[in-house]
Protein backbone atom coordinates (compact mmCIF):
# COMPACT_ATOMS: atom_id res chain seq x y z
CA UNK A 1 0.00 0.00 0.00
CA UNK A 2 0.80 3.37 -0.51
CA UNK A 3 -0.71 5.70 2.03
CA UNK A 4 -0.55 9.44 1.18
CA UNK A 5 -3.79 10.67 3.32
CA UNK A 6 -1.79 11.71 6.33
CA UNK A 7 -3.95 14.58 6.68
CA UNK A 8 -6.81 12.40 7.28
CA UNK A 9 -4.55 10.35 10.13
CA UNK A 10 -0.96 9.17 10.54
CA UNK A 11 0.07 5.48 11.79
CA UNK A 12 0.80 5.55 15.66
CA UNK A 13 5.22 6.24 15.95
CA UNK A 14 6.69 2.83 16.96
CA UNK A 15 8.61 5.51 19.60
CA UNK A 16 4.85 6.74 21.03
CA UNK A 17 3.22 3.24 21.27
CA UNK A 18 6.16 2.32 23.39
CA UNK A 19 5.90 5.15 26.01
CA UNK A 20 2.30 4.60 25.94
CA UNK A 21 2.62 1.12 26.60
CA UNK A 22 3.06 0.63 30.67
CA UNK A 23 -0.22 2.89 31.21
CA UNK A 24 -2.02 0.56 29.62
CA UNK A 25 -2.05 -2.18 31.85
CA UNK A 26 1.09 -1.88 34.35
CA UNK A 27 0.76 2.11 35.04
CA UNK A 28 -3.26 1.92 34.65
CA UNK A 29 -4.26 3.23 38.30
CA UNK A 30 -6.50 6.44 37.96
CA UNK A 31 -3.99 9.41 37.88
CA UNK A 32 -6.75 11.23 40.14
CA UNK A 33 -5.89 8.50 42.79
CA UNK A 34 -3.71 9.67 45.78
CA UNK A 35 -2.00 6.50 46.39
CA UNK A 36 1.22 5.34 44.89
CA UNK A 37 -0.09 3.65 41.50
CA UNK A 38 -2.59 6.98 40.86
CA UNK A 39 0.79 9.14 41.41
CA UNK A 40 2.82 6.58 38.95
CA UNK A 41 0.32 7.60 36.76
CA UNK A 42 -0.07 11.39 37.29
CA UNK A 43 3.66 11.83 36.50
CA UNK A 44 3.07 10.43 33.43
CA UNK A 45 0.58 12.69 32.54
CA UNK A 46 2.76 15.70 34.26
CA UNK A 47 5.82 14.48 32.02
CA UNK A 48 3.61 15.23 28.74
CA UNK A 49 1.83 18.72 30.24
CA UNK A 50 5.53 19.82 30.06
CA UNK A 51 6.49 17.79 26.69
CA UNK A 52 3.25 20.60 25.27
CA UNK A 53 3.74 23.16 26.94
CA UNK A 54 7.47 22.96 25.58
CA UNK A 55 6.27 22.62 22.15
CA UNK A 56 3.83 25.01 22.55
CA UNK A 57 6.13 27.52 24.50
CA UNK A 58 4.11 28.20 27.59
CA UNK A 59 3.13 27.23 30.61
CA UNK A 60 2.26 23.92 31.84
CA UNK A 61 -1.38 25.27 33.42
CA UNK A 62 -1.86 26.82 29.94
CA UNK A 63 -1.97 23.19 28.83
CA UNK A 64 -5.83 21.40 28.76
CA UNK A 65 -6.56 18.06 27.85
CA UNK A 66 -9.32 17.15 25.57
CA UNK A 67 -10.26 14.55 23.64
CA UNK A 68 -9.33 15.71 20.34
CA UNK A 69 -9.18 18.96 18.20
CA UNK A 70 -13.02 19.06 18.06
CA UNK A 71 -13.87 19.33 21.69
CA UNK A 72 -10.58 21.75 22.00
CA UNK A 73 -12.32 24.26 19.21
CA UNK A 74 -16.11 23.62 20.57
CA UNK A 75 -14.45 24.29 23.95
CA UNK A 76 -12.80 27.31 22.29
CA UNK A 77 -15.51 29.11 21.06
CA UNK A 78 -18.12 28.35 23.16
CA UNK A 79 -16.52 28.73 26.20
CA UNK A 80 -14.71 32.35 25.51
CA UNK A 81 -18.85 33.13 24.32
CA UNK A 82 -20.44 31.76 27.53
CA UNK A 83 -17.72 33.75 29.46
CA UNK A 84 -18.54 37.35 27.75
CA UNK A 85 -20.40 39.66 29.53
CA UNK A 86 -21.28 41.27 25.99
CA UNK A 87 -25.04 41.15 25.30
CA UNK A 88 -24.59 40.36 22.04
CA UNK A 89 -20.65 39.27 21.56
CA UNK A 90 -19.23 39.23 18.25
CA UNK A 91 -17.27 36.68 16.39
CA UNK A 92 -14.97 36.13 13.30
CA UNK A 93 -13.85 32.94 11.47
CA UNK A 94 -12.93 32.06 7.48
CA UNK A 95 -14.94 30.29 5.39
CA UNK A 96 -12.53 27.57 4.30
CA UNK A 97 -12.60 26.46 8.14
CA UNK A 98 -12.67 22.92 9.34
CA UNK A 99 -16.42 21.66 10.36
CA UNK A 100 -15.23 21.22 13.77
CA UNK A 101 -15.62 25.37 14.02
CA UNK A 102 -18.40 26.37 10.83
CA UNK A 103 -20.59 23.83 13.21
CA UNK A 104 -19.65 25.35 16.42
CA UNK A 105 -20.47 28.72 14.70
CA UNK A 106 -23.58 27.67 13.19
CA UNK A 107 -24.56 26.91 16.47
CA UNK A 108 -23.75 29.98 17.95
CA UNK A 109 -25.32 32.06 15.36
CA UNK A 110 -28.61 30.61 16.45
CA UNK A 111 -28.09 31.30 19.51
CA UNK A 112 -27.83 35.03 19.33
CA UNK A 113 -24.24 35.30 18.71
CA UNK A 114 -23.41 37.60 16.06
CA UNK A 115 -21.03 36.29 13.25
CA UNK A 116 -18.74 36.96 10.40
CA UNK A 117 -17.12 34.58 8.10
CA UNK A 118 -14.57 36.00 6.30
CA UNK A 119 -13.50 34.89 2.71
CA UNK A 120 -10.01 33.83 1.04
CA UNK A 121 -8.53 35.29 -1.55
CA UNK A 122 -7.92 32.82 -4.64
CA UNK A 123 -5.29 31.10 -3.54
CA UNK A 124 -7.20 30.23 -0.37
CA UNK A 125 -5.44 32.80 1.96
CA UNK A 126 -7.11 34.88 4.55
CA UNK A 127 -6.10 38.92 4.21
CA UNK A 128 -5.31 40.63 7.39
CA UNK A 129 -6.83 43.80 6.05
CA UNK A 130 -10.01 41.82 5.67
CA UNK A 131 -9.50 41.12 9.20
CA UNK A 132 -9.26 44.10 10.51
CA UNK A 133 -11.98 45.85 8.81
CA UNK A 134 -14.36 43.67 10.35
CA UNK A 135 -13.63 43.87 14.02
CA UNK A 136 -16.56 45.58 15.89
CA UNK A 137 -17.10 47.41 19.01
CA UNK A 138 -18.80 44.18 20.43
CA UNK A 139 -15.68 41.28 18.61
CA UNK A 140 -14.46 38.98 21.46
CA UNK A 141 -12.90 36.83 19.62
CA UNK A 142 -10.86 35.85 15.80
CA UNK A 143 -10.55 32.24 15.08
CA UNK A 144 -8.37 31.44 11.90
CA UNK A 145 -7.00 27.86 11.23
CA UNK A 146 -3.35 27.81 11.01
CA UNK A 147 -3.25 25.51 7.77
CA UNK A 148 -6.52 23.77 5.69
CA UNK A 149 -7.15 20.17 5.97
CA UNK A 150 -8.10 20.38 2.21
CA UNK A 151 -5.20 22.63 0.26
CA UNK A 152 -2.76 22.99 2.73
CA UNK A 153 -2.58 26.58 2.30
CA UNK A 154 -0.64 28.13 5.53
CA UNK A 155 -2.49 31.45 7.03
CA UNK A 156 -0.71 34.58 8.18
CA UNK A 157 -1.43 33.77 11.89
CA UNK A 158 1.72 35.33 13.41
CA UNK A 159 0.62 38.75 11.52
CA UNK A 160 -3.38 38.33 12.59
CA UNK A 161 -2.42 38.21 16.74
CA UNK A 162 0.06 41.17 16.11
CA UNK A 163 -2.86 42.89 14.51
CA UNK A 164 -4.75 41.90 17.21
CA UNK A 165 -2.18 42.52 19.82
CA UNK A 166 -2.29 46.16 19.14
CA UNK A 167 -5.71 46.43 18.94
CA UNK A 168 -6.50 45.46 22.44
CA UNK A 169 -3.86 47.67 23.65
CA UNK A 170 -6.70 50.56 22.87
CA UNK A 171 -9.56 48.65 23.35
CA UNK A 172 -11.28 48.15 26.78
CA UNK A 173 -13.18 44.53 25.80
CA UNK A 174 -10.35 41.88 24.54
CA UNK A 175 -10.30 40.20 21.64
CA UNK A 176 -9.34 36.59 22.09
CA UNK A 177 -7.57 34.72 19.14
CA UNK A 178 -8.15 31.38 18.79
CA UNK A 179 -6.14 28.95 16.13
CA UNK A 180 -6.79 25.36 15.22
CA UNK A 181 -3.47 24.19 14.26
CA UNK A 182 -4.75 20.36 13.89
CA UNK A 183 -2.67 20.40 10.28
CA UNK A 184 -0.14 22.62 11.23
CA UNK A 185 1.32 21.61 14.21
CA UNK A 186 3.31 18.46 12.59
CA UNK A 187 5.10 20.86 10.06
CA UNK A 188 5.26 24.47 11.64
CA UNK A 189 6.32 26.82 14.38
CA UNK A 190 3.54 26.62 17.36
CA UNK A 191 5.34 28.59 19.40
CA UNK A 192 2.04 30.26 20.78
CA UNK A 193 4.01 33.48 22.01
CA UNK A 194 5.38 34.47 18.98
CA UNK A 195 1.69 33.55 17.43
CA UNK A 196 0.27 36.05 20.10
CA UNK A 197 -2.20 33.61 20.48
CA UNK A 198 -4.88 32.94 23.44
CA UNK A 199 -6.09 29.82 22.30
CA UNK A 200 -4.52 26.94 20.02
CA UNK A 201 -6.01 23.28 18.95
CA UNK A 202 -4.56 20.21 18.12
CA UNK A 203 -5.03 16.77 17.62
CA UNK A 204 -2.80 13.61 18.46
CA UNK A 205 -3.85 11.40 15.41
CA UNK A 206 -2.13 14.04 12.79
CA UNK A 207 1.30 13.84 14.37
CA UNK A 208 2.10 10.21 14.91
CA UNK A 209 0.20 9.96 18.01
CA UNK A 210 -3.10 8.70 19.30
CA UNK A 211 -6.50 8.92 18.41
CA UNK A 212 -8.97 9.82 20.86
CA UNK A 213 -6.32 12.83 22.74
CA UNK A 214 -6.05 16.19 22.06
CA UNK A 215 -4.82 19.68 23.35
CA UNK A 216 -6.31 22.99 23.72
CA UNK A 217 -4.02 25.72 24.83
CA UNK A 218 -5.88 28.29 27.43
CA UNK A 219 -3.36 31.47 28.06
CA UNK A 220 -3.16 31.92 31.40
CA UNK A 221 -6.06 34.80 32.34
CA UNK A 222 -8.43 34.14 29.16
CA UNK A 223 -12.04 34.19 30.09
CA UNK A 224 -13.38 30.83 29.25
CA UNK A 225 -16.01 28.50 30.41
CA UNK A 226 -16.50 24.75 30.57
CA UNK A 227 -19.57 23.18 29.05
CA UNK A 228 -18.59 19.87 30.54
CA UNK A 229 -19.42 19.69 33.94
CA UNK A 230 -18.41 16.73 36.97
CA UNK A 231 -15.00 16.53 38.37
CA UNK A 232 -12.09 19.26 38.78
CA UNK A 233 -9.97 17.92 36.49
CA UNK A 234 -7.96 19.86 33.79
CA UNK A 235 -7.98 23.38 36.20
CA UNK A 236 -11.77 23.21 36.03
CA UNK A 237 -11.97 22.99 32.59
CA UNK A 238 -12.52 19.81 31.57
CA UNK A 239 -14.35 17.24 33.72
CA UNK A 240 -13.56 13.72 33.41
CA UNK A 241 -11.15 11.22 33.95
CA UNK A 242 -7.91 11.68 32.44
CA UNK A 243 -6.90 9.41 29.44
CA UNK A 244 -3.43 8.43 30.56
CA UNK A 245 -1.93 6.46 27.34
CA UNK A 246 -3.58 8.75 25.32
CA UNK A 247 -2.14 11.63 27.13
CA UNK A 248 1.43 10.27 27.48
CA UNK A 249 1.36 9.80 23.37
CA UNK A 250 0.43 13.08 22.36
CA UNK A 251 3.15 14.10 24.95
CA UNK A 252 5.69 12.07 23.23
CA UNK A 253 4.52 12.57 19.78
CA UNK A 254 5.10 16.10 20.05
CA UNK A 255 8.28 15.93 21.54
CA UNK A 256 9.51 13.52 18.20
CA UNK A 257 7.61 16.30 15.88
CA UNK A 258 9.87 19.36 17.78
CA UNK A 259 13.46 17.08 17.73
CA UNK A 260 12.86 15.89 14.21
CA UNK A 261 10.46 18.70 12.52
CA UNK A 262 12.59 20.21 9.64
CA UNK A 263 14.47 16.94 8.45
CA UNK A 264 10.59 15.72 7.66
CA UNK A 265 9.54 19.17 6.59
CA UNK A 266 12.87 18.88 4.05
CA UNK A 267 11.92 14.77 2.88
CA UNK A 268 8.31 15.14 2.74
CA UNK A 269 8.31 18.69 0.86
CA UNK A 270 10.79 17.41 -2.01
CA UNK A 271 8.46 14.42 -2.61
CA UNK A 272 4.96 16.48 -2.84
CA UNK A 273 7.22 19.18 -4.96
CA UNK A 274 8.39 16.08 -7.73
CA UNK A 275 4.82 14.82 -7.98
CA UNK A 276 3.20 18.45 -8.17
CA UNK A 277 6.07 18.40 -11.09
CA UNK A 278 5.66 15.37 -12.54
CA UNK A 279 1.62 15.11 -12.61
CA UNK A 280 0.93 19.22 -13.76
CA UNK A 281 3.88 18.00 -16.65
CA UNK A 282 2.85 14.66 -17.47
CA UNK A 283 -1.07 15.00 -17.32
CA UNK A 284 -3.30 17.64 -19.25
CA UNK A 285 -5.67 19.42 -17.86
CA UNK A 286 -4.75 19.06 -13.79
CA UNK A 287 -4.10 22.03 -11.88
CA UNK A 288 -2.55 22.91 -8.45
CA UNK A 289 -5.09 24.05 -6.09
CA UNK A 290 -4.57 26.61 -3.41
CA UNK A 291 -1.04 28.87 -2.79
CA UNK A 292 1.95 27.74 -4.32
CA UNK A 293 4.51 28.68 -2.09
CA UNK A 294 2.56 29.28 1.51
CA UNK A 295 1.41 25.83 2.06
CA UNK A 296 2.19 22.84 4.30
CA UNK A 297 5.51 20.89 2.83
CA UNK A 298 3.05 17.33 2.56
CA UNK A 299 0.42 18.78 0.92
CA UNK A 300 -1.00 19.13 -3.31
CA UNK A 301 -4.60 19.29 -3.85
CA UNK A 302 -4.82 18.93 -7.36
CA UNK A 303 -7.81 19.34 -10.02
CA UNK A 304 -8.48 16.83 -13.17
CA UNK A 305 -10.62 18.40 -15.77
CA UNK A 306 -13.90 16.45 -16.51
CA UNK A 307 -13.40 13.71 -14.69
CA UNK A 308 -14.93 13.12 -10.83
CA UNK A 309 -12.21 13.05 -7.72
CA UNK A 310 -14.26 9.88 -6.30
CA UNK A 311 -13.67 7.98 -9.68
CA UNK A 312 -9.80 9.26 -9.33
CA UNK A 313 -10.07 8.45 -5.95
CA UNK A 314 -11.47 4.26 -6.13
CA UNK A 315 -9.36 3.45 -8.84
CA UNK A 316 -6.19 4.48 -7.22
CA UNK A 317 -7.52 2.33 -4.77
CA UNK A 318 -7.55 -0.57 -6.84
CA UNK A 319 -3.78 0.17 -7.63
CA UNK A 320 -3.31 0.18 -3.52
CA UNK A 321 -2.80 3.91 -3.28
CA UNK A 322 -4.64 5.97 -0.68
CA UNK A 323 -5.74 9.28 -1.06
CA UNK A 324 -8.83 11.40 -0.33
CA UNK A 325 -11.18 13.79 -2.35
CA UNK A 326 -10.88 16.79 0.58
CA UNK A 327 -11.23 16.09 4.77
CA UNK A 328 -12.38 12.80 5.91
CA UNK A 329 -14.63 14.14 8.21
CA UNK A 330 -16.87 15.62 4.79
CA UNK A 331 -15.72 12.13 2.92
CA UNK A 332 -19.48 10.87 2.89
CA UNK A 333 -20.88 13.89 1.42
CA UNK A 334 -21.89 14.37 -1.84
CA UNK A 335 -21.65 18.05 -2.02
CA UNK A 336 -18.56 19.21 -3.89
CA UNK A 337 -15.73 20.46 -1.06
CA UNK A 338 -16.74 24.39 0.15
CA UNK A 339 -13.27 24.92 0.91
CA UNK A 340 -12.75 24.46 -3.39
CA UNK A 341 -15.53 26.65 -3.73
CA UNK A 342 -14.37 29.07 -1.78
CA UNK A 343 -10.88 29.58 -4.20
CA UNK A 344 -13.79 30.23 -6.99
CA UNK A 345 -14.08 26.83 -8.48
CA UNK A 346 -16.76 25.72 -10.60
CA UNK A 347 -18.96 22.75 -9.12
CA UNK A 348 -17.23 19.97 -11.59
CA UNK A 349 -13.41 21.62 -10.72
CA UNK A 350 -14.04 20.95 -7.22
CA UNK A 351 -15.36 17.23 -8.01
CA UNK A 352 -12.44 16.70 -9.73
CA UNK A 353 -10.23 17.10 -7.06
CA UNK A 354 -7.67 14.68 -5.18
CA UNK A 355 -5.68 15.87 -1.99
CA UNK A 356 -2.50 13.98 -2.15
CA UNK A 357 -0.74 14.28 1.46
CA UNK A 358 2.66 13.11 2.11
CA UNK A 359 4.09 11.46 5.72
CA UNK A 360 7.74 10.96 6.71
CA UNK A 361 7.77 7.20 5.53
CA UNK A 362 6.74 8.01 2.01
CA UNK A 363 9.16 7.41 -0.71
CA UNK A 364 10.44 8.82 -4.63
CA UNK A 365 9.27 5.36 -5.85
CA UNK A 366 5.49 6.42 -4.61
CA UNK A 367 5.51 8.93 -6.27
CA UNK A 368 6.49 7.92 -9.51
CA UNK A 369 4.34 4.77 -9.07
CA UNK A 370 1.36 7.21 -8.03
CA UNK A 371 1.83 9.26 -11.08
CA UNK A 372 2.39 6.40 -13.42
CA UNK A 373 -1.19 5.09 -12.07
CA UNK A 374 -3.13 8.48 -12.26
CA UNK A 375 -1.78 8.71 -16.22
CA UNK A 376 -3.77 5.47 -16.84
CA UNK A 377 -6.68 5.88 -14.61
CA UNK A 378 -6.89 9.62 -15.89
CA UNK A 379 -7.05 8.67 -19.93
CA UNK A 380 -9.31 5.62 -18.98
CA UNK A 381 -11.75 7.78 -17.32
CA UNK A 382 -11.58 10.69 -19.96
CA UNK A 383 -12.21 7.93 -22.46
CA UNK A 384 -15.79 7.19 -20.62
CA UNK A 385 -16.79 10.42 -19.34
CA UNK A 386 -19.60 12.26 -20.41
CA UNK A 387 -18.37 15.57 -19.90
CA UNK A 388 -16.57 16.58 -23.09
Amino acid sequence: MIYLDHAATTPLDSDVLKAMQPYFNKLFANSGSIHSAGQEALAGIDKARQQVAHFLNCETNEVIFTSGATESNNLALTGIVDASDIKKPHIITSNIEHPAILEVVKNLKNRGVEVTILPVEHDGIVNTNVVQKEIKDNTILISIMYANNEIGTVQPIKEIGELIKKINEKRKNKIYFHTDATQAAGYLNCDTKSLKTDLLSLSGHKIYGPKGIGVLFVKKGTKIKPFQYGGHQEFNLRAGTLNTPGIVGIGEALSIVKKNRDVNNKRVQHLRDKLIEKTLKEIEGSHLNGSKTKRLPNNANISFDKIEGESIMLNLDFEGIEVSTGSACASGSLSPSYVLLALGLSHLQAHGSIRFSFGKENTIEDVNKTVEALKKIIKRLRLISPIK
